[in-house]
């Protein structure tokens, strides 16, 4: 089931998620909803305060950002990094590491603005699984990116954050737009009016 988006301006995009337990009430489905709401999108990841839940579970697949690249010569710019498709539930970061870099993200709950975000070039984060397992993993490149960028999520934050000062005063606007819904998106989207 295609759920609907949680526009800018909702509290939940701004709390600490809360860690979950393997008997969370229809966890399955929802993460399986989350796949399908996310590609409806056209995302790389969608984090659970994203649908309305303030918990720590989100889903990344760059493996299709590194399908959709027809350059060879693109895929080179980032060893090491062939994109991963997987499911993060209770994950915390342990380490960053490599040079922090600028590339273009934008978010489904802020339809329309994209930005040059930096970020570090790798992360360590643990994490469990769709059955619980514990993993300790470290990506790099777009995936760290990704996955940094659905991290942020469930620990309140948006990519808008890692702006300076003038250019999120420069956005105002524009999201105050989202925040009342005078916006069009071509997926469900829900506003906190």
């Amino acid at each position: 089931m295609i759920l609907p988006i949680v526009a800018y301006g909702n509290p939940v995009l701004r709390k600490v998620a809360e860690e979950i337990g393997p008997d969370y009430p229809g966890l399955k489905e929802l993460i399986s909803n989350m796949w399908e709401t996310m590609y409806a999108s056209n995302g790389v990841g969608l984090a659970a305060p994203q649908i309305n839940k303030s918990i720590r579970l989100f889903v990344v697949d760059s493996a299709q950002i590194f399908e959709a690249m027809e350059d060879e010569e693109e895929k080179q710019e980032y060893p090491g990094d062939e994109g991963a498709k997987k499911v993060f539930i209770n994950a915390h970061v342990k380490e960053l590491n490599g040079k922090p870099w600028a590339y273009n993200e934008g978010c489904l709950s802020i339809p329309k603005v994209r930005e040059d975000v930096t970020r570090a070039e790798s992360v360590t984060i643990e994490y469990e699984d769709e059955n619980f397992q514990t993993h300790t993993d470290t990506y790099t490149g777009i995936t760290a990116r990704v996955i940094l960028h659905e991290y942020d999520h469930i620990e309140g934050k948006l990519f808008i954050d890692h702006l300076p000062a003038l250019k999120k005063q420069l956005l105002k606007r524009k999201l105050n737009d989202i925040s009342s819904g005078k916006i069009k998106v071509d997926y469900k989207m829900s506003f906190s009016r």
